[in-house]
């Protein structure tokens, strides 16, 4: 199976709040529950393509929603992002977020019961690990008996200690550059210093560093450059537990936040241990080193990589920026011998919507970069809620201002997704003609990645070397995927005019691909045409292509007997 994951923060994602305000409270704009995702929900999703569901944001983080009624300690909210605060500040890796349970007390419960519906669904279950930094005031509420927490046993007089799970700054007061951190009783005071998340070994990060969270020590001292893995780190045997916790819930994969920031020996060492009695996980990776991507595939045990500093900055630059489509060979060749492991995707919570003013400013662009993503390896396959509506980003939402992304930080609404989720009955009574065409278009072309495969288990092979004098390189782009006797040619057009192109097929095409010269019967997976062509060196395949659109076509070989067709009409070429 070829993944397909749909990424979700269940705190906006049935929000039905409509008249949200900016930086409002919980109780002002209200928040999602994950007992609002039904099973009706999921078989929706599923309709998409989708086979995975990443629930984003279900471990409890720091937040300045007071939940200390229920025993939970409260966050000071001059060190939360936010009034509902990050994700992936961490508060407590036990227990999940009290924002997303209708009953708290029975928060984890619920959490069961989601995993549960989630797989009655036929979908899988994707949650985060962020192991590379935990929020300010880290503290489990609920951890198992005889387990530490985090920082509990540290020596905070050194700045570095094999066994400390955090770095310190001994002898200096946490003060970030431009953080009001509160007066008197309300004041937030950190003596001596941890350092923050993004590697910002200091006492005065700035409002613009990772300042409400704090950097997890796994051996590695930072000073002198030096790392102290043998014997084993007290972080890691804690990391451990925290992966092993969350895969006996069910769950079916792992996001893991910001891999290279994290020692690879660490994975190396975890992920097998988790594997040996769960061996069906995945551990998905965000990495932004493109120089690493091998070392956390082959020796970090990662299953899929983010593909974000090639595949996506590649799509972005020919959209916005006028790069042209011919770059994307260069693409595949970054990840030859690894591009099955790769994950590619247009959004998530860290980038802009692609139909934001910042990005393309228009969803009806985005088949052309939606085809290539989908179809152009064996990897996995995101999409992030309501970008197959069509959202655009455009509130300015609190802490998260205008700028083209969905908001993690605030208490908010989606508003194509609130629309369509509709009080639960996830139909087309409020979208729009088009956002009701574009959630059918990319219905269509994710659900290819699976039930063709030539998608999901075929061979590649670029076509762009052989036909530079046949389409417009800058624009266009055409490759093939083959799977057995079935072949599919996609070109994808970029420009903003309609086009024709005639596609030589070289003979290496067809000896990599094992695939044989003949009459093929021709048809178009997007738009529904078909017709009978001669497919052979010398026979040029040609094919008209919409503005900024595609063309799949699937090819299956026409039996003969002789000169005699059995079936299927005259080939005709162009």
């Amino acid at each position: 199976m070829k993944p397909v994951i749909y990424q979700l923060l269940p705190r906006l994602f049935t929000n039905q709040c409509s008249s949200c305000v900016h930086y409002g409270t919980i109780e002002q704009n209200g928040v999602g529950k994950m007992n609002d995702i039904t099973g009706r929900v999921l078989d929706s999703i599923r309709a998409l393509g989708v086979t995975h569901v990443w629930y984003t944001g279900v471990i409890e983080h720091a937040t300045t929603t007071d939940y200390s009624q229920y025993g939970i300690t409260r966050d000071n909210p001059h060190i939360v992002k936010g009034k509902a605060g990050s994700p992936y500040a961490i508060k407590d890796y036990y227990d999940i977020d009290p924002d997303i349970a209708v009953d708290v007390p029975n928060r984890m419960a619920e959490f069961e019961a989601l995993v549960k519906r989630t797989h009655n669904a036929g979908l899988k279950v994707v949650i985060d690990f962020v192991p590379n930094h935990v929020a300010r005031q880290y503290h489990s509420d609920v951890k198992p008996a005889g387990i530490e927490d985090l920082g509990a046993d540290d020596d905070r007089t050194k700045h570095f200690d094999p066994n400390n799970n955090f770095y310190y700054i001994p002898r200096q007061q946490f003060m970030p550059h431009d953080v009001f951190l509160g007066e008197g009783k309300d004041s937030y005071i950190e003596f001596p210093a941890k350092a923050t998340g993004n590697d910002c070994f200091t006492a005065f990060p700035s409002k613009n560093d990772w300042y409400e969270t704090i950097k997890i020590n796994y051996g590695r001292d930072y000073g002198d450059h030096t790392e102290h893995f043998d014997p084993i780190p007290n972080t890691w045997f804690k990391m451990l537990h925290f992966l092993r916790y969350w895969a006996s819930k069910g769950i079916d994969a792992f996001r893991c936040d910001m891999v290279h920031m994290v020692p690879v020996q660490f994975w190396k060492w975890a992920i097998p241990q988790v594997k040996e009695k769960y061996p069906n996980i995945l551990f998905i990776a965000e990495i932004y080193d493109v120089g690493l991507y091998r070392d956390y595939l082959y020796n970090g045990k990662f299953d899929y990589l983010y593909d974000k500093v090639t595949l996506y900055d590649t799509l972005r630059n020919i959209q916005c920026h006028n790069a042209s489509a011919a770059t994307l060979t260069n693409c595949w060749q970054t990840v030859d011998g690894i591009s099955d492991h790769m994950l590619n995707f247009l959004e998530n919570h860290d980038e802009q919507r692609f139909a934001s003013w910042e990005y393309a400013g228009n969803a009806a662009l985005v088949v052309p970069s939606l085809v290539v993503c989908a179809t152009i390896n064996r990897g996995a396959m995101m999409i992030y809620a309501g970008q197959e509506l069509g959202e655009r980003a455009i509130d300015a939402e609190g802490y998260s201002g205008r700028d083209g992304r969905t908001t993690i930080f605030d208490y908010w609404s989606i508003p194509t997704v609130r629309r369509w989720y509709n009080h639960g009955k996830c139909n087309e009574e409020h979208l729009s003609q088009f956002e009701i065409r574009l959630r059918s278009t990319y219905a269509r072309i994710l659900s290819i990645c699976n039930r063709e495969k030539a998608v999901s288990d075929g061979s590649f092979f670029d076509l762009m070397y052989v036909n530079y004098g046949n389409l417009n390189p800058h624009r266009q782009y055409a490759y093939l995927r083959a799977y057995g006797n079935e072949v599919l040619l996609i070109a994808v057009n970029f420009d903003n005019t309609p086009c024709h192109i005639s596609l030589d097929v070289p003979p290496l095409a067809f000896s990599c691909l094992k695939i044989k010269q003949g009459r093929y019967h021709g048809s178009e997976l997007l738009a529904g045409h078909s017709r009978d062509c001669h497919f052979a060196i010398g026979s040029p395949f040609g094919t008209d292509i919409p503005a900024n659109g595609a063309v799949i076509w699937k090819l299956l070989p026409i039996e003969t007997d002789g000169d005699k067709k059995v079936e299927g009409k005259e080939p005709e070429n162009d």
